[in-house]
């Protein structure tokens, strides 16, 4: 079941645009999330790290050795630092040289073994009192007469601020990048919107168009809209062809036949209404001869609209010209057409190769053919040959070809008028000047000592 336009049409190109971004922005906006996110934690990591390691170094500094033993006298500037994440829960020890705790908490968890190893600062994260905190160790070495031996300064804090401040971070650039995605999509719909206007006008002037108007489209359209442009003129182009085969088709049935059918009833009533058998016979000679040059008549004709029509819509091909040639010799119509004509076939064994449709190159040669044996003078020579860059199909009769007027008039569908006697001179020599043209060649004719000529010279091609 076929589908109404509506149902077979598809999303217009400012939804799929539109949709195609708003994919790529939550694509991207994901892995930026995750980027931002990373980021933000970095930053605030940062940041309070450097809280911890200005408390810790306070601190380290405020220890003095007295009497041979270590004074820790706790700074209000470390405490002060610390305060500037006022959610946060702190913690801090001080250990001694032999490991004994001085000041401060004194089941802090202790950095990793393998991170003992560096001299400096070591941050490391643990548990306190069931949150997850951040921690710095950090060390002063003494070398005194009293005291001698390394202090051990642990000072930690908790991750509600720091957590705090990366979701800050974040969230104000995804806000962002939300609003700046958003104005991206607006501007692009807008902007297709404004790019396919043309098209809005095109689709516009055709609907206003009359339905017989197959002229060519003439409204000014960008460079990227004017192959369609073009493609629908070539369209309605072939479609103009068409009618006018059709238009040609009636045309010339209404003119060509009206008067053989009406001479052709008149004689079958004189025929019936004749008593004498000599005069019956005469004229059913007649009616059998306007008969066969009528049958003639409507062959041409159909046989025009058939090539005119195989024009536009047959696919080229390779053909090989001495087969169109040989074919035609072999098929025997001319022994119907004149019996006992001489007929001679002429091809070499050079391929002779063009690009077209063999139906209607054989249908320009058949009625090239057929004009010989009507008109011309036996022997009738059909042959194919390559001269120059042209391949040439050709018909030859010993005559001296088509009158002066005839040929003053080449190319007219009808020279003399077949209401005068049922025969058309000129439809067979515009049947193969279409089909010549329509493949990038032309008709010639010629006069040799030989006789007249009439051969279809198409561009020649290399394919084999």
């Amino acid at each position: 079941m076929t589908e109404s336009p509506r149902s077979a049409s598809t999303l217009s190109l400012s939804a799929r645009l539109a949709g195609g971004l708003v994919v790529l922005l939550v694509v991207g906006g994901v892995v930026l999330s995750l980027a931002t996110f990373a980021y933000g934690r970095a930053a605030a990591r940062e940041a309070f790290d450097r809280l911890l390691v200005g408390a810790a170094s306070s601190i380290a500094a405020s220890v003095s050795v007295i009497e041979g033993a270590a004074v820790v006298d706790l700074p209000v500037s470390a405490f002060e630092l610390l305060a500037l994440a006022p959610e946060d829960r702190i913690a801090y020890q001080v250990r001694g040289v032999d490991g004994a705790v001085l000041t401060g908490y004194a089941d802090l968890p202790q950095p990793p073994a393998a991170r003992l190893v560096t001299s400096g600062p070591v941050y490391y994260d643990a548990p306190f009192t069931g949150e997850p905190a951040r921690f710095i160790r950090l060390t002063r070495r003494f070398a005194e007469r009293d005291l001698s031996g390394t202090i051990e300064v642990i000072v930690g804090q908790t991750l509600r601020e720091r957590n705090a401040l990366a979701e800050d971070i974040a969230l104000n650039a995804l806000m962002g990048l939300a609003i700046g995605g958003a104005a991206v999509v607006l501007l692009a719909v807008l902007v297709v919107r404004s790019a396919l206007r043309p098209l809005d006008e095109l689709a516009l002037a055709l609907a206003a168009r009359d339905p017989q108007d197959l002229t060519e489209i003439s409204t000014a359209v960008p460079r990227e809209v004017a192959s369609l442009v073009g493609a629908v003129n070539g369209f309605m182009g072939r479609l103009e062809r068409q009618f006018d085969a059709m238009r040609n088709l009636i045309s010339d049935s209404a003119h060509q036949l009206r008067t053989p059918v009406a001479a052709l009833r008149a004689q079958a009533d004189l025929a019936t209404q004749e008593t004498d058998p000599d005069r019956r016979d005469r004229l059913i000679g007649r009616i059998h001869d306007r008969s066969v040059s009528l049958g003639r008549l409507l062959d041409q004709m159909l046989s025009r609209a058939l090539v005119i029509h195989r024009i536009d819509s047959a696919r080229r091909e390779a053909v090989d010209l001495r087969d169109i040639a040989l074919d035609i010799v072999e098929a025997g119509d001319h022994k119907l057409i004149a019996p006992g004509a001489e007929v001679r076939l002429e091809i070499g064994e050079t391929p002779v190769i063009v690009l077209g449709d063999p139906l209607s190159l054989g249908e320009a040669a058949k009625n090239l053919f057929r004009n010989a044996l009507a008109h011309g003078r036996a022997p009738i020579v059909l042959g194919a040959d390559v001269k120059g860059a042209q391949a040439r199909l050709w018909v030859q009769d010993a005559g001296p070809g088509p009158s002066a007027a005839v040929r003053a008039q080449f190319g007219d569908r009808f020279v003399r008028s077949a209401a005068a006697d049922g025969r058309s001179a000129g439809l067979g020599l515009s049947i193969a000047d279409s089909v010549a043209r329509a493949f990038g060649g032309h008709l010639a004719l010629e006069d040799s000592a030989e006789g007249f000529r009439v051969a279809i010279a198409l561009p020649r091609s290399g394919e084999r």
